[in-house]
């Protein structure tokens, strides 16, 4: 249901904002809007996110409703506006620039505010109010945005692995499936691009099943890494502003919420200033990435051709490959593949960048990392699922010219 509300005045201590109308974001949004975006890419393009950052927000309202610190009404508003925000309306509420600065302050704000104004709006009071929800006394309560950004990341990432697992595990089946239909079929081995020796050309593919399949049981033990949370920590990892019935509580909770057993790191003070985690992940997709870069390097060249190429195999056609040569059929799927997989190394480094600029008891940049992780693992999983239904599925052996190829190599058995 759409939400109305006039424009409208809010201040704070840096001066007074006029907030426009149909709005449910406040002016610490706002000011987050107008000092640290430069992206061009906003929270509400990140529809996964803003769900765990709600989920987040939801069990800390009903973990600090059981011990008694946030008063019934208060508690039932809240809930109602979360759960209108988990069915996936008003996306369009949150324009925090995603890279933006300050430890992930924004995102912390944006979602407070929303909420806050949600609630109020939809029990008859005015938006932009903070009445009778208070964004940072009720919404935010026992909370900080350290411990909230850190906890919705790792959530968000842990959903987002479950497709990229089925597409991994999909790739490796059709390269399996490739490794045993191509057994029979003798071509050459080439080591620094000069002929070699006689080969199967199923035996190719059998080292490519072995390779990926390496890389996602490494990248599962990455992930599963990212169950241990740091929901309960506030700021530093002292759970300061957070009574302890709340911290020993509110884990069981968000488990119960996300459906996912998840733990507190065994040091939360270690969470807050260091996000190995995090650069573990992206490092375990970078090797996934290239990866998949080195088999589509090698399509592209054993199906190079058709004349004056090796010509080995045959990749299916799924468009016209140049609008010069009309009859010419690139690879255009793993040169797709190719530039993701580039993309991601990019991604990686800077991911990695985050990790290093940590300094003593906070690490602020943890937010850009897990953006480009975030990215990382959607593009990917997208290319992985074009590389097998529109690669690897109906790839073919040219298996004449595979012979041509070993026959003067061939040493047959005496």
């Amino acid at each position: 249901m759409p939400v109305k509300t006039k424009a409208r005045l809010e201040s704070d201590r840096f001066g007074t904002l006029t907030i426009a109308p149909d709005t449910l974001w406040g002016i610490q949004t706002a000011r987050s809007v107008e000092n640290m975006s430069f992206s061009a890419k906003s929270l509400s393009q990140y529809p996964e996110l803003i769900h765990n950052f709600l989920l987040v927000k939801k069990a800390a309202a009903n973990t600090n409703h059981s011990i008694g610190i946030l008063p019934d009404d208060v508690f039932k508003m809240i809930c109602t506006a979360l759960d209108e925000l988990l069915s996936g309306e008003h996306l369009g509420q949150f324009p925090v620039d995603v890279m933006h600065g300050g430890g992930g302050i924004a995102f912390n704000v944006n979602v407070n505010e929303v909420v806050a104004n949600l609630a109020n709006i939809r029990a008859g009071f005015n938006g932009g109010a903070a009445s009778p929800v208070d964004p940072k006394k009720h919404v935010n309560l026992s909370q900080s945005t350290a411990d909230v950004c850190h906890t919705a990341f790792r959530l968000t990432l842990l959903d987002l692995y479950e497709p990229l697992k089925e597409q991994l595990n999909r790739c490796c089946d059709a390269l399996n499936s490739l490794s045993l239909a191509l057994r029979s079929v003798t071509t050459i081995a080439r080591t620094c691009l000069q002929d070699a020796m006689p080969v199967q050309l199923g035996e190719l593919f059998g080292g490519y099943v072995s390779l990926m399949s390496r890389g996602s049981s490494e990248l599962d033990r990455a992930f599963d890494q990212l169950r241990r949370v740091n929901l309960g920590g506030t700021v530093i990892g002292s759970g300061d502003g957070a009574p302890a019935e709340y911290r020993s509580s509110v884990m069981p909770v968000l488990s119960m919420l996300v459906d996912r057993e998840l733990t507190h790191r065994d040091n939360l003070y270690d969470a807050a200033q260091n996000m190995d985690d995090l650069a573990r992940v992206s490092s375990e997709l970078e090797h996934v990435a290239q990866s998949l870069l080195k088999i589509a390097r090698d399509l592209r060249l054993l199906s190079s051709g058709p004349v004056a190429g090796f010509a080995e195999i045959s990749l299916p056609h799924v468009q016209e490959g140049s609008s010069f040569f009309t009859k010419k059929n690139n690879p255009v799927i793993p040169e797709t593949i190719i530039n993701c997989c580039l993309q991601i190394s990019g991604l990686n480094r800077a991911s990695q960048g985050a990790l290093e600029q940590a300094e003593l008891y906070l690490n602020v940049f943890e937010s850009l990392a897990a953006i480009n992780i975030i990215d990382s693992v959607k593009m990917l999983t997208r290319a992985t699922a074009l590389f097998t239904d529109k690669c690897l599925n109906g790839l073919e052996a040219n298996i004449e010219q595979c012979a041509q190829h070993a026959r003067p190599y061939y040493m047959p058995k005496e």
